[in-house]
C-alpha cells in the first residue's frame, strides 16, 4: 500500500471513529482538552492564536479558545479564500461571522489577518511522534509553508479525540510535523519547543 493510500485508509477509519463519538461525549471530551490544555499552552499577552469553529463531528475548542484570550491571547480562525489558500482572521468576541468555506464560518472581510505564534490544527488522523493527517486538501500545510517562508516558526498544536491516533502515519516530504498533540487524555509534547 502506497503512503497516499494508507493515509487515505487511516483518514476513512479515524473519520469513522470520531464520527461515532456521540455528541454529549465530544463536549465531554472537548471540556476534558480545556483542562488539559487551558493553563498549559505557553502563552504570553498578545501572542496570536489560531483556534477553528468546529465542523462535522470535530471536537468543539471554543472553551479552550475562551481560556487562551482570558489569559491574553488574540484569537483567530481559518478562512478559505480558494483552494489553495488559508489565511487567519482575528476572531472578536461579539462579531459576526458568515460562510467562509468548507462549511464553516467565520469572520467577515473586514477582520484583521494574522499570522499565528501558536497553531491549534485540527486533523484526521495523528501518531505519536507528532505526524499529522489532515482533511486531504493540503490547507494547513502550505499556510504553514507559508509562515516558515516568512521566517516565522508557529507552535504547532494537533487537535483530536484519542480515537484518532493511529501506529504511524506515512509522513511525506511536504508533512509539517507538529510540536504537540491534545487530546482528551491530555497534552503530550513532541518536541522541546513548547514543553
Amino acid at each position: 500500500m502506497s503512503p497516499k493510500e494508507l493515509k487515505a485508509r487511516y483518514r476513512n477509519e479515524c473519520l469513522a471513529a470520531r464520527d461515532a463519538i456521540p455528541a454529549d461525549e465530544r463536549i465531554e471530551k472537548g471540556l476534558a482538552m480545556l483542562a488539559h490544555g487551558g493553563d498549559v499552552i505557553d502563552i504570553e499577552p498578545g501572542t496570536v492564536v489560531s483556534g477553528f469553529l468546529p465542523i462535522r463531528s470535530e471536537v468543539d475548542i471554543r472553551p479552550l479558545m475562551a481560556r487562551l484570550r482570558e489569559r491574553g491571547a488574540r484569537l483567530c480562525v481559518p478562512v478559505i479564500l480558494d483552494r489553495n489558500t488559508i489565511i487567519f482572521r482575528e476572531l472578536v468576541a461579539g462579531a459576526p461571522l458568515v460562510p467562509v468555506g468548507f462549511g464553516t464560518f467565520g469572520p467577515g472581510p473586514d477582520a484583521a489577518v494574522f499570522d499565528p505564534d501558536v497553531m491549534l490544527v485540527p486533523l484526521s488522523a495523528f501518531d505519536r511522534s507528532g505526524h499529522r493527517i489532515g482533511y486531504g486538501a493540503g490547507h494547513y500545510d502550505r499556510a504553514i509553508e507559508r509562515l516558515h517562508q516568512k521566517g516565522l516558526n508557529p507552535q504547532l498544536i494537533g487537535i483530536a479525540f484519542d480515537c484518532q491516533e493511529v501506529p504511524s502515519v506515512p509522513a511525506e516530504p511536504h508533512d509539517v510535523r507538529l510540536d504537540a498533540i491534545l487530546t482528551e487524555s491530555g497534552l503530550n509534547f513532541v518536541s522541546e519547543v513548547i514543553g
